[in-house]
């Protein structure tokens, strides 16, 4: 099949969360299948610094969006067997952030990111790339689906093209202005709530949502749950209404790139068939953060943004209580100022037995990863999750609210015994986290149980071929609609 995918964000190039890490592995999965997969994104500041200078194009693209004329050029790359252009239009892209800077939007993210949609799908046609399906990802190109449907149905030469949709997070809807139509050139009959209103805004998100030939988002379960008015963002109704075309894949993760068996950022490499570099890990982890040195103590860790989304109340509701218990707890992760002050507040009181490190850091992370012994994702919803699939892979056991991605990658021994791979507390209460808290700890006592659940985690097959399959076949059924 000839695919195109539209994003604005895939690594190893520009990231700032998990749809990064689907869009920069599910094109190469598809491609080791035989594919033709094409990926549009803007060549931010950022990506120059991953990608060097790469040639810009002769000839510029012609785009014409609310009145206004643009003029885009290109850039050409490749990775892993992926062609990826890479849009150039540094009045709107060539900033510090790819959203905002200083915990702010650009005030013209409407008109950066329809660019993009409207770009991509020009660039095809400048290309003579005819795709079977335009897959986009996330409200930044939520307007690809609708600008097919009301600009381009009738043109020929996108007759057999459908569209996929896919959310990664629901909780981000790309909402604007009303105004914001006319620059965007959506015509002013779709701004109804049959259309792509939203609580007399408009949503880029509802407009993947509404015109998409199929939909998906990276969870069985969380698919199920944002049909529901707890976790439908004000969309649940238009999500049920299009339940035959929405669908939950999970995603997988590219076991290249996260393997303590060839992680050169760790102190010692260690696999699941030899564990003694973990200790190592652990040890090294200990004195690099100035916990006391404790090898039989359990290390919690959080790698996390910090986020309400991200369960970051209940820590804080359990702090004291958290700490009380036979361990060490680590956090690394930025986010909203209040969280930071507060968490950094609460781990003065325990030094050598919690750290909070305010901060970014891929290295750091993955020696947090690999040095600790259990690993807390209490979010309050979470779409796929990838922090659990990365703790699995590097030995250290999710404890994880029962929700999303989460509730579909985690078993529990008291529901599985034999599948187990890590722990679940069903309630989003304080008391049903410490619950789960203790039982995994319990586990942890007993070193021939932890060693299983630990095997069984660090050994099952993750890899993101499987997911590569399922949406082949979801492709399939886009263009099966068009019949």
């Amino acid at each position: 099949m000839k695919l195109l995918m539209v994003a604005s964000e895939a690594t190893p190039f520009a990231k700032t969360g998990g749809l990064a890490d689907v869009v920069g592995s599910l094109p190469p999965a598809l491609c080791s299948l035989g594919h033709d997969v094409r990926l549009v994104m803007p060549w931010y500041r950022q990506v120059r610094t991953i990608t060097g200078e790469l040639p810009l194009s002769l000839n510029k693209l012609s785009v014409s969006m609310g009145g206004r004329s643009y003029k885009i050029g290109y850039r050409r790359g490749e990775f892993q067997g992926v062609q990826v252009y890479f849009l150039d239009y540094p009045e709107y892209y060539d900033r510090d952030g790819l959203y905002g800077e200083r915990g702010q939007d650009y005030t013209d993210n409407a008109e950066r990111f329809g660019l993009l949609s409207s770009a991509a799908i020009e660039l095809t046609r400048h290309l003579a790339f005819v795709p079977d399906v335009i897959h986009a990802h996330d409200w930044q190109t939520g307007l690809v689906p609708l600008y097919l449907h009301q600009q381009l149905w009738r043109d020929p030469y996108f007759a057999g093209t459908a569209s996929l949709f896919s959310i990664h997070n629901l909780g981000y809807q790309g909402v604007f202005p009303l105004q914001a139509a006319k620059s965007l050139e959506i015509d002013s009959s779709l701004l109804t709530s049959d259309g792509i209103e939203y609580h007399g805004k408009l949503s880029l998100l509802k407009a993947g949502l509404r015109y998409a030939s199929q939909i998906n988002t990276v969870s069985p379960t969380y698919c199920r749950e944002i049909q529901t008015p707890e976790q439908g963002m004000g969309l649940d109704g238009l999500l049920r209404s299009r339940a035959d075309d929405l669908h939950g894949l999970l995603n997988g993760l590219d076991g290249k790139l996260w393997s303590p068996a060839q992680d050169h950022t760790l102190p010692q490499a260690y696999s699941a068939e030899d564990l003694s570099g973990k200790a190592v890990c652990k040890q090294m982890l200990q004195e690099e953060l100035g916990l006391h040195p404790a090898p039989d103590r359990a290390i919690v860790a959080m790698v996390t943004r910090l986020d309400s989304q991200k369960g970051i109340e209940l820590v804080l509701g359990s702090w004291e209580k958290i700490l009380s218990r036979n361990l060490q707890l680590v956090i690394l992760g930025t986010g909203n100022p209040d969280y930071e002050r507060r968490l950094a507040e609460a781990a003065d009181f325990y030094p050598g037995r919690a750290r909070v490190l305010l901060r970014f850091d891929d290295a750091q992370s993955r020696r947090i990863y690999a040095g600790s012994d259990l690993f807390l994702m209490p979010s309050r919803y979470e779409p796929c999750g990838l922090g659990q699939l990365i703790a699995l892979r590097y030995g250290c056991i999710p404890l994880v609210h029962a929700t999303g991605g989460l509730a579909d990658t985690i078993i529990d021994p008291r529901i599985a015994p034999e599948a187990a791979n890590g722990f679940v507390f069903e309630k989003y209460r304080n008391a049903s986290l410490l619950q789960g808290l203790d039982r995994a700890l319990e586990a942890y006592s007993e070193p021939p149980l932890w060693q299983k659940i630990r095997h069984r985690g660090m050994t099952q097959d993750m890899s993101w071929h499987q997911a590569a399959e399922q949406y082949l076949d979801l492709y399939r059924l886009c263009k099966k609609g068009l019949q």
